[in-house]
């Protein structure tokens, strides 16, 4: 730092010239002002991610397998004059039917996040709905007596929209424990 009277050459943490005693004068320091942005809710970070159970799936896969060769037997035995590997090609078409449902499935997602449960559906035209967790007002685990035999059920999330609307999450395995993160993660989210 050079001293604005004499010229001389002072250190920069220098109070006063070293040649003369020129006091310097501090520099102001440059402060940036911060605006006020009011808080968005922003996606935030997932606690969990589900799909629809595919319980029934499986369970039509298994079917569709026992059909496929139930069909080619009595196709063989039924029918010798058609080629063995049509009658399997016939029996490989009742595999498309669970494969489609289990396609179904799994184009449905549910996210629970920081701030909001997320629902996406479909894979060309795609939709999400979002619902705040700072608008949901009741949480209900729904189950009929086969859903609670095999260990999924619904949840019903009753939410404070304009419309009045119940969201439905579909065929959950194990229900009751999603339904609780979501119960906790809404207190949590209260108490900020």
């Amino acid at each position: 730092m050079f001293c604005i009277k004499c010229g001389a050459n002072n250190p920069n943490e220098a109070v006063y010239c070293l040649k003369c005693g020129n006091q310097f004068e501090r520099e102001e320091e440059t402060r940036v002002a911060a605006r006020n942005v009011s808080v968005v809710e922003t996606k935030g970070s997932p606690i969990f991610s589900i799909t629809p159970t595919l319980k029934f799936v499986k369970l039509g896969y298994l079917l569709a397998i026992i059909g496929a060769f139930l069909l080619v037997a009595l196709m063989s035995i039924f029918l010798p004059s058609i080629s063995s590997i049509i009658a399997i090609l016939v029996g490989l078409v009742l595999l498309l039917i669970p494969a489609f449902y289990h396609f179904r499935q799994k184009l449905v997602r549910y996210t629970l996040t920081d701030t909001m449960i997320e629902i996406d559906k479909g894979i060309i035209s795609r939709s999400t709905q979002n619902i705040p967790l700072r608008r949901i007002q009741d949480v209900t685990v729904s189950s009929t007596f086969l859903q609670r035999i095999l260990g999924f059920g619904d949840i019903v999330v009753d939410n404070a929209s304009e419309t009045g609307s119940k969201v439905t999450l579909d065929n959950i395995d194990s229900p009751r424990k999603y339904a609780d993160i979501l119960l906790k993660q809404m207190r949590q989210l209260d108490r900020i």
